[in-house]
């Protein structure tokens, strides 16, 4: 059976604003949008039905943007006719905040969560199901970064994906967080080893520069990829032509 490949376009908000970081440092930004939701907008009204979203500010522990992402939720409606499959992560660390994300977005993405409150994984997906929780899995030379990537566990980045699938998580989020916003392209060999461990739903991110990062997420037997300074500087193309 062919895979189906989807790009979601990534909407990245700090300080209120829609930026791309540079290996996930805060210091080094680049701002796109002053307003996130024309930025949702913009890949809407493109065609995109599913959208990245991460709040970095929530990430990091240093306040948040969910009145923003609130009212991109509202535009995203707003612009289409057809339903958007917004998922959103950064800072969702307990019960409380998982469940007001469900109630606006199709899905909430985990990361630090995954190692420091396991329970809550499993709890989400007893109570939501599959579809709508997503883990992402962000690491430095195959050791999983949290807390907005600031610290690097000793926890193997393959070993997370194979307890992940184990606890019944269904979509996996793979983020080479050495190549984040670098547009150096992307490094196959990682991504090959978390596609042998998580037989699911695996998107990647990290480095996409060209089009021809994206055959390689595909040759590999992904299902998408998360874009996003490719996207916003027009190195990827978007909607993406045969």
């Amino acid at each position: 059976m062919t895979r189906s490949f989807t790009i979601y376009p990534a909407v990245d908000v700090q300080g209120g604003r829609a930026v791309r970081l540079t290996e996930g440092d805060p210091s080094r930004e680049t701002v796109y949008f002053d307003d996130p939701c024309d930025a949702a907008a913009h890949w809407v009204r493109l065609g995109a039905r599913d959208l990245h979203v991460v709040d970095l500010d929530a990430a990091l522990g240093r306040g948040d943007n969910r009145d923003v992402i609130r009212a991109l939720t509202r535009r995203v409606a707003a612009e289409s006719a057809e339903p958007v499959r917004v998922e959103v992560g950064g800072g969702v660390r307990d019960l409380e905040t998982a469940r007001a994300w469900l109630s606006l977005v199709h899905r909430v993405v985990l990361g630090t969560a995954a190692i420091t409150n396991p329970e809550l994984v499993a709890q989400l997906l007893s109570e939501f199901g599959a579809d709508r929780v997503a883990v992402s899995v962000d690491a430095r030379a195959g050791k999983v970064a949290v807390r907005g990537w600031t610290d690097v566990t000793e926890v193997e980045s393959v070993a997370l994906a194979q307890s992940m699938a184990a606890a019944g998580v269904r979509h996996l989020i793979f983020t080479d967080v050495s190549r984040d916003g670098t547009l150096q392209g992307v490094d196959p060999e990682p991504v090959r080893a978390l596609r042998d461990a998580f037989p699911h739903v695996l998107v990647a991110g990290g480095g996409v520069a060209r089009d021809a990062d994206l055959d390689v997420y595909e040759a590999i037997g992904l299902d998408g990829a998360i874009v996003g300074r490719a996207l916003y500087e027009g190195t990827v193309g978007y909607p993406r032509t045969a």
